[in-house]
């Protein structure tokens, strides 16, 4: 790690990652096109809904799963194998008990919780019924995610990408089984969902339970150590308030629809999120390769290497970033017509693919960066930019520009949610210029310092 080519290296962590990634983007695209096609449109409208509550649990799970991958990859960095070996038992722990507390506190109040997010009479029963499956299989979600984070930082790139295709190809063969077969609507999605997620934890409890590991479950590594809870929750803060403001900023995007365009223009918002999400999986997939590297060697202060790795994960974001930027403006109705066959739908879709694909080449720079002061430790920075491209920038729009465009301008008020993604995609991108350009003239003089001694 501290001394192999930083291209190899890359190479190494980040396509396995990528191809991880990219299994799980299309293990959600998967659900929604056989609801889509097997269901109706309103289940598409249903299953959009559905998207604040998972962004809410997958916050917990990313506090606790990114959060104890960047402190392993830091302490292996550092030979302190004891502490990393105490990181994975808290892991465990930690995903049992928030999963279990999550799960049971918005099943209570499901409902109330869904009619918030913006569901109606129509949408409501689709929404409730994939939910109810996916709270009861809560814990089992977060154990997965968070061990298949342990065994990237751990040095299993390839056994971590391995877990993530067993559950892709798990649900794309039981998604159409339980749906079209046995006739079990969109809970037949949900729970492909969480059998697929069994087997896949099952192999990596396996995995993890080997003695010979580096990393391996065994006694007294269970016991909450508060020094270790801290700074897996500190570091895990970013990727929590990140998904946290998510989960908002999806319940404004639902409320915004439902006021200016119905159910199905939530539908339609639904779709274009699940083709984006597919390019964001893919970054984040450079950025999991890029995290031990950075760690590790920020830790042993090689502060070029670091630099190299940076480097490198930012020109592959952006050429995937203009990929995604290509699809959504050029062949729109390409992607939206795997979704639905219901022409308003697509009509929908195709128009709010193109506006918030506008500015897409900026997303992967603006990640890479997010990510790579989250992969140095560096808390505080990673969360500001966590949450200035959400609550700072994304969040006025949404609740300003809806209004302008009913009120001044002749196109519907849909148009001003739409146009909010890429708005807040340029001021973002700004703040988070200004700050990376700081950090990294920091690392040049020390870098020159380094070659004077």
């Amino acid at each position: 790690m501290g001394t192999e080519r930083i291209r190899k290296l890359l190479m190494q962590y980040s396509v396995p990652a990528i191809i991880a990634m990219t299994a799980s983007s299309l293990y959600n695209m998967v659900d929604s096109i056989f609801i889509g096609q097997g269901v109706g449109p309103l289940a598409i409208s249903g299953l959009a809904l559905t998207f604040p509550l998972m962004n809410l649990s997958a916050a917990f799970g990313a506090m606790v799963g990114v959060g104890a991958s960047t402190l392993i990859s830091m302490r292996l960095g550092q030979r302190d194998y004891e502490t990393a070996k105490q990181v994975l038992g808290n892991v465990v722990v930690l995903n049992t008990v928030i999963g279990i507390l999550f799960a049971a506190i918005m099943l209570l109040f499901l409902d109330p919780i869904l009619y918030f997010f913006g569901a109606s009479e129509d949408t409501i029963p689709y929404a409730r019924e994939y939910m109810e499956i996916i709270l009861l299989g809560n814990v089992v979600t977060h154990m997965y995610l968070g061990l298949n984070a342990v065994l990237r930082s751990a040095g299993h790139p390839r056994k971590s990408m391995y877990a993530t295709m067993i559950t892709v190809a798990l649900n794309a063969i039981l998604d159409p089984l339980f749906i079209f077969v046995f006739d079990w609507g969109i809970r037949g999605a949900a729970i492909a969902t969480i059998l697929a997620q069994i087997v896949s934890l099952t192999w990596q409890l396996r995995l993890l339970s080997n003695p010979q590991e580096l990393l391996h479950f065994r006694r007294g590594i269970y016991r909450l150590r508060r020094t270790i809870v801290e700074n897996i929750l500190s570091i895990g803060m970013s990727p929590f308030l990140m998904n946290l403001a998510a989960c908002f900023i999806a319940i404004l995007i639902n409320k915004g629809f439902k006021e200016h365009g119905g159910d199905l223009m939530i539908g339609a918002y639904g779709i274009t999120n699940r083709v984006a999400f597919l390019f964001v999986m893919i970054m984040m997939g450079l950025n999991q390769g890029m995290q031990p590297i950075a760690g590790y060697n920020y830790g042993a202060r090689q502060y070029d290497r670091v630099l190299r790795v940076l480097n490198l994960t930012m020109l592959g974001a952006t050429g995937v970033s203009l990929i995604a930027f290509l699809l959504g403006e050029v062949f729109p109705g390409v992607a939206v017509r795997l979704f639905t066959t219901d022409e308003q739908l697509i009509d929908f879709a195709v128009t709010g693919m193109r506006l918030s694909f506008m500015m897409f080449p900026l997303v992967g720079f603006q990640m890479v960066a997010t990510n790579f002061f989250q992969s140095l430790g560096m808390a505080s920075k990673a969360i500001f930019l966590s949450l200035t491209r959400q609550l700072l920038f994304l969040l006025p729009c949404l609740l300003f520009l809806p209004r302008l465009f009913t009120n001044f301008t002749s196109w519907e008020g849909s148009w001003g949610v739409w146009c909010a993604i890429p708005l807040s995609d340029i001021l973002s991108a700004i703040v988070t210029s200004i700050l990376l350009v700081r950090q990294l003239r920091y690392f040049k003089r020390n870098i020159s310092l380094k070659t004077t001694a």
